[in-house]
């Protein structure tokens, strides 16, 4: 059968990459993919945006796509889902109500105070002198939240009350993020480790949690440094013991799918949950994403044994609760490069020189921000321009795997972290 992958960022590459490693599986469309995409065995580009919902599925109908699954969270907040079921097509993610978990922290907020989900305190503004109110008496450090979609750049974790309101000014006044940034969110600063944790949710309401995984959510090392995207992930991570994991299960993963239903919404697709896990255990909700993470999915994949085709039909297929997934034990490692200047203002069109370091026996090189350019080289065209993920049987081992194939790559202004899963190094 032919897949359609809906993106063009690194997570999408990654899914392309393990969907084409199907027995069952003809060859992948990604819309629009990137560089990396267009070189992957059975994997070709199309030339669609992937909030283009229409002329998405136009594509999947001409090309006779037996399966889509949606990686971004735009086309998902705008209905993609039920665009195509309304057509016969088969499409892995939320529909547009349960998507609101990702597309409104308010709405995720008020969900978890009813279902009892753990999570902050927090309040919602629309109006600055309040939010200027509430933050003045509240104090700092606070977590300052752009309500809507901001490409992973709306959350400011002030450390003073003058950043803090900075923050706010700029999103309710200032228009930082457009609409997005029309209600936003304040709330108690936690503390902790935070890990994520990425289940399957099928359509019967199954639940398959997928490997463990830590973020890195700041650019530079030692977690300091403006909030970006993400900047690496490793898989497993450590903090997440098994009994931790039961608790998600317990105490975050069934309440949403439960809640979900009794507010009269099916939740079906991946299901995010950012996690801060506290010194005695207790996980608390910091953000739902209703689709994989980015920069985890490269290196949950790289490590995913099963057919990810056989999982994604049996979620779609009400038959999720009698799967399994397995996985290579070893650890691996996900370091992303960036351009200079990301998060902030950064420059595209630079040639991205060493790529044959994709060739590492344990090493994998994930497309992002890449593009081709009219001479025929690999140049960059994002914020976040690889995942370079690495191998090995300690993530000690997977890291230094990693780096090997960084190192062999350039570009002008280049800039990556040189830490990325130290802390279950730590614990090594």
């Amino acid at each position: 059968m032919k897949v359609l992958v809906v993106g063009g960022g690194g997570r999408e590459h990654a899914l392309a990459w393990k969907i084409a490693g199907s027995r069952r599986v003809e060859s992948v469309i990604v819309a629009p993919g990137n560089a990396g995409t267009a070189l992957e065995p059975k994997v070709r580009n199309a030339p669609v945006a992937a909030d283009d919902i229409e002329a998405l599925l136009r594509l999947a109908r001409e090309e006779h796509v037996g399966l889509t699954v949606v990686g971004p969270e735009a086309p998902l907040a705008a209905g993609i889902v039920d665009r195509f079921v309304a057509h016969g097509l088969r499409c892995f993610g939320p529909r547009k109500a349960a998507a609101q978990l990702e597309s409104s922290k308010r709405f995720a907020k008020e969900f978890m105070q009813r279902h009892g989900i753990p999570t902050a305190r927090h309040e919602s503004f629309t109006d600055f002198s309040e939010f200027r109110a509430h933050v003045e008496a509240h104090g700092a450090p606070i977590v300052i939240k752009a309500d809507g979609l901001a490409s992973g750049k709306g959350v400011v974790v002030a450390q003073s009350v003058g950043e803090a309101l900075a923050a706010g000014e700029a999103m309710l006044e200032g228009d930082q993020f457009g609409a997005a940034g029309n209600v936003v969110v304040a709330e108690d600063f936690l503390t902790g480790e935070e890990a994520s944790f990425i289940a399957m949710v099928g359509v019967d309401g199954a639940i398959l949690p997928l490997a463990t995984s830590q973020d890195h959510k700041a650019r530079d090392d030692g977690d300091r440094g403006p909030n970006t995207g993400g900047m690496g992930a490793y898989s497993p991570a450590p903090v997440v013991t098994a009994a931790i994991a039961q608790r998600v299960m317990t105490e975050v993963m069934h309440p949403v799918v439960d809640g979900m239903r009794a507010e009269g919404v099916r939740y079906y697709g991946f299901l995010y949950a950012g996690l801060m896990i506290d010194a005695d255990g207790t996980p608390r909700v910091l953000e739902f994403n209703c689709r994989f993470g980015d920069p985890e999915t490269q290196p949950i994949l790289y490590r995913l044994d099963s057919d990810l085709v056989d999982l994604l039909d049996a979620a779609l297929d009400g038959r999720l609760g009698k799967s399994r997934a397995d996985w290579d034990p070893r650890p691996a490692v996900g370091v992303v490069m960036a351009a200079g200047g990301y998060p902030g203002h950064y420059r595209t069109g630079d040639e991205i020189t060493g790529l044959p370091a994709a060739g590492l026996p344990h090493a994998k090189v994930f497309h992002a921000g890449t593009g081709v350019d009219a001479a025929g080289r690999i140049v960059t065209r994002g914020g976040r321009v690889l995942c370079v993920v690495g191998s090995g049987a300690s993530v000690r081992e997977a890291q230094r795997e990693a780096y090997r194939a960084v190192d062999r790559i350039h570009w002008d202004g280049v800039q990556f972290r040189r830490d990325i899963g130290y802390r279950a190094i730590a614990r090594e």
